[in-house]
């Protein structure tokens, strides 16, 4: 794959975009003129497989939230970026196509200065279309396979993108299924450039606190019901640390932070990121909080920075008529992409 090298405020085309369209136009495959917006669910996955609750790196605790320390925090440091990503997938009878688009904002002294990176990939179980065929790919498994991709591409593009000495804060979690080696590959390189990736997760039934520390177990649905009904307004819990029994290598710090009165989120980042900087991480989960406070989203509560992101990504999307692409590059759409646009 090409190198992406970009400046703000652009919108980027993976370089196989149009000549992917192309080949499905020349070989007459037909993609409907309906597409569903879908989000790939990395939340549910067990991180690590061979994982297990070490200890919590303090006593299980609560910590107040300083959303002024928060504030400082971004005035000071002047660098704070957000990742997000809207994916349109389109069902045909000769394979599945899936758009996405990569969105990277970047917190400016006034506003925010915006970056995205749209990718197109096509993929058949057909090694006939293959064969015929430069761009397009055979997979036996279509969702799978758009999950590599799409995280490959993720990673390529924040490598590329992001500032050095910057707080970068990603929507959805480090690691989930077996993607999980390309983005804790990537921390390596981002710790180099002296950038802190944070991870936001929300709606995960995870239960690695409750299933694992003796008082919780079986007290609980889930560690987002243990952290809801444990946590007060503007709190978070003490930093947990969870590690894979075979690799040290997969191992994350955590915890879960309630801004509103909703189900909290658990925020984390990998090991490496906090030994490296965990004078400062107390002071980020604050600068978390504040942000929270400024998206003041009850029904949906995210970091602003994220919650423009994906405004950013949704917006690309539709920049390029995608649905008038495929109408025009006419193919047979399955009985439910006419229907319920699936």
């Amino acid at each position: 794959m090409k190198e992406l090298n970009f400046d703000f405020n652009k919108l980027i085309i993976h370089p196989q975009f149009e000549e992917t369209i192309e080949e499905i136009s020349r070989m007459n495959v037909s993609l409907p003129d309906l597409s569903s917006n879908i989000e790939f669910d990395y939340n549910n996955y067990v991180f690590p497989e061979n994982g297990e609750l070490v200890t919590p790196i303090k006593k299980i605790d609560k910590i107040k939230l300083d959303p002024e320390a928060g504030q400082k925090l971004v005035n000071k440091e002047g660098v704070v970026s957000a990742y997000d990503e809207s994916i349109n997938r389109f069902n045909s009878l000769e394979g599945t196509a899936y758009f996405t688009s990569h969105s990277l904002v970047v917190l400016g002294d006034k506003d925010y200065m915006p970056i995205d990176y749209l990718t197109f990939y096509f993929y058949t179980r057909s090694q006939d279309i293959v064969n015929k065929s430069k761009y397009i790919k055979l997979s036996q498994d279509p969702e799978v396979d758009s999950k590599e991709d799409c995280v490959k591409d993720k990673i390529l593009f924040l490598e590329k993108a992001v500032p050095s000495k910057s707080i970068l804060l990603i929507d959805g979690p480090l690691i989930g299924g077996n993607v999980s080696s390309y983005m804790i590959s990537a921390i390596q390189s981002f710790t180099k450039k002296d950038i802190i990736p944070i991870f936001f997760i929300k709606n995960s039934s995870s239960n690695m606190v409750t299933d694992n520390i003796k008082q919780l177990k079986s007290k609980y649905n889930s560690d987002l019901h243990w952290s809801y009904d444990y946590l007060k307004l503007g709190e978070r819990t003490n930093f947990f640390h969870y590690t894979d029994k075979k690799s040290h290598n997969k191992t994350k710090i955590f915890c879960y932070l309630k801004a509103f009165n909703v189900s909290p989120q658990r925020i984390e980042m990998h090991i490496d990121t906090y030994i490296k900087y965990e004078k400062i991480i107390p002071k980020i989960m604050d600068m978390v909080y504040y942000l929270m406070l400024v998206q003041g989203d009850l029904n949906n509560p995210q970091a602003r920075p994220i919650a423009v992101a994906e405004k950013y990504a949704r917006a690309t999307l539709s920049l390029i008529d995608i649905n008038k692409i495929m109408k025009e590059v006419g193919i047979s759409p399955t009985m439910n992409q006419t229907r319920f646009g699936w």
